[in-house]
């Protein structure tokens, strides 16, 4: 049953795969084949509906961002060292094969922030903020 981000578990997402590992000896090579495994993708869904990175507060979109930016998983553990690097990588392999619905998720955050920023800017005019707070202090004496 899909989560409100529209992902099927919102606590966690899996992933079955079966790896084939082939070894050439020289003489005639030797294929392996692993069993049947489940590796979980270490994303979280906040009480906001935030995804989050493993059990960090690093959010989704803060990592992809630093990853379209150019940054190897190495660099992202280096810039956000709660995160695990076998998480980062996780994370960036999920997000490439499923792409358009991280894309889709993204979308969404984007539009709630700026739901959100037009908001608060109706309650809380930001222009003049600067010389509302300068004639708050002369009335006051400081």
């Amino acid at each position: 049953m899909p989560g409100a981000t529209g992902f099927p578990n919102p606590a966690r997402v899996e992933v079955d795969f079966i790896a084939l590992l082939s070894y050439n000896s020289g003489r005639g090579g030797i294929t392996m084949v692993l069993a049947p495994t489940t590796e979980v993708i270490p994303l979280t869904v906040d009480a906001h509906g935030v995804l989050r990175v493993g059990n960090t507060r690093v959010t989704l979109e803060t990592m992809l961002a630093a990853f379209a930016d150019g940054a190897t998983a190495e660099e992202i553990v280096q810039q956000y060292p709660s995160l695990q690097l076998a998480d980062v990588y996780s994370v960036i392999g999920y997000y490439l094969r499923h792409t358009s619905e991280i894309d889709a998720y993204l979308q969404q955050r984007r539009e709630q922030r700026e739901g959100i920023r037009q908001q608060n800017e109706t309650r809380f005019d930001p222009h003049g903020v600067r010389e509302r707070l300068l004639a708050r202090r002369t009335s006051s004496g400081q």
